[in-house]
């Protein structure tokens, strides 16, 4: 089993930085993929971005990028996004899950450990 906390959700105005970190521990493979997903209220599951431990390639939906970036963190098994920029949008409660790298980074198949979330709430 693997477990996955997310952590670093809040409030912030429009145009400000929020960054997310997941931490995951249990039985973790030496590499993996680990994304990040987010949902709001009556709308779809949104998967912003992915980014394989190994070797760092990461994707972004076409609604983040440039304005999110996903990276590793100097401990064992921390991913973090980076969120500036943010916009109202953008609110939803942010996600982390990770899936086998037999997987397109893209992809959103093969998902199979979810974490809680963290609630991000961009004010206009």
């Amino acid at each position: 089993q693997v477990q996955l906390v997310a952590s670093g959700g809040g409030l912030v105005q429009a145009g400000g930085s929020l960054r997310l970190s997941c931490a995951a521990s249990g039985r973790t493979s030496s590499d993996y993929v680990m994304g990040w997903f987010r949902q709001a209220p009556g709308k779809e599951r949104e998967l912003v971005g992915a980014i394989r431990w190994s070797t760092g390639y990461s994707y972004y939906a076409d609604s983040v990028k440039g304005r999110f970036t996903i990276s590793r963190g100097n401990a064992e098994n921390t991913v973090y996004l980076q969120m500036n920029s943010l916009k109202p949008e953008d609110t939803a409660n942010y996600y982390c899950a990770t899936k086998s790298t037999l997987y397109a980074l893209g992809s959103l198949r093969g998902y199979n450990y979810w974490g809680r979330g963290t609630q991000v709430t961009v004010s206009s």
